[in-house]
């Protein structure tokens, strides 16, 4: 039997078909970093965890929350995003990717997580997704430079480009409650079924909640519409649902319009 495939051979394929345009089988992708940990881990010489007499571990989330309650500002968020070390996903990235855009816009857009571009370039949707929203939103008149804002549900690129787990993400949603809570915008985009299902605590996928808005309510008692949209990686393989898109982008321009934005 061949042995696995090194993490940093299998990432670095997954990238370069990503960025040719091919359809990755994140499945598989997923068992082959598996197999490729576990025999770097085995391979590995076995050290016993030092411990500290008395020390309780962290709880994580409740840093994290810690942390964004004493934010009070975009910036100051932003310091302590970077400065977390919480996500297991965190060693692994190259960079914390938080936000981009407008700070204060009416209308806030928040995505997944980074993918390999957005990794290399600390900014969130600038890869081949990236040019694409930026398309979308330009049909219906915003753009990064003057009223919108982007974020993600989860500021670290996962091996092999797989979706956050739920524990990674709950890591991160004190962080993303408290960006809502200092940016308050007037509208939200989730653009994806991973932001739309987890900011919205619903197991419905992305063609279930999409086409509607629904009320999102943060930690700290923010209240603001959400739109489900398709996420613009979706559209790149499937583009004959860019109508559905489309429709769902008039509804985000017509609302904001109603909302004052």
């Amino acid at each position: 039997m061949p042995a696995p495939a090194s993490i940093a051979v299998i990432d670095a394929l997954t990238d370069w078909w990503e960025e040719m345009g091919v359809d990755v089988d994140h499945a598989r992708v997923d068992a082959l970093l598996k197999a490729a940990e576990q025999a770097e881990t085995a391979a590995a010489p076995q050290v016993a965890p030092a411990r500290s007499r008395g020390k309780k571990p962290t709880n994580w989330v409740e840093e994290a929350r810690n942390l964004a309650a004493g934010c009070d500002t975009l910036e100051a968020l932003k310091a302590a995003i970077e400065s977390f070390e919480g996500s297991p996903l965190k060693p692994s990235a190259q960079k914390t990717v938080v936000f981009d855009g407008t700070p204060g816009a009416s209308l806030m857009v928040i995505g997944e997580g980074p993918g390999a571009e957005e990794d290399r370039q600390g900014l969130p949707f600038v890869g081949k997704a990236g040019q694409l929203l930026d398309r979308m939103l330009g049909a219906i008149e915003r753009t990064r430079e003057t009223n919108a804002f982007i974020t993600n549900v989860n500021y670290w690129r996962p091996p092999g480009n797989r979706n956050p787990e739920p524990e990674e993400l709950e890591m991160c949603r004190p962080f993303v409650d408290r960006m809502i809570e200092l940016s308050k915008p007037k509208l939200i985009v989730a653009a994806g079924g991973v932001p739309a299902k987890a900011l919205l605590d619903t197991g419905g996928g992305i063609m279930r909640l999409r086409g509607s808005e629904h009320a999102f309510r943060t930690a700290g008692g923010f209240t603001v519409p959400l739109i489900p949209l398709l996420h613009p990686a979706y559209l790149l393989r499937r583009p004959q649902e860019k109508s559905r898109a489309w429709r769902d982008l008039l509804l985000v321009e017509k609302r904001l319009g109603e909302l004052g934005g």
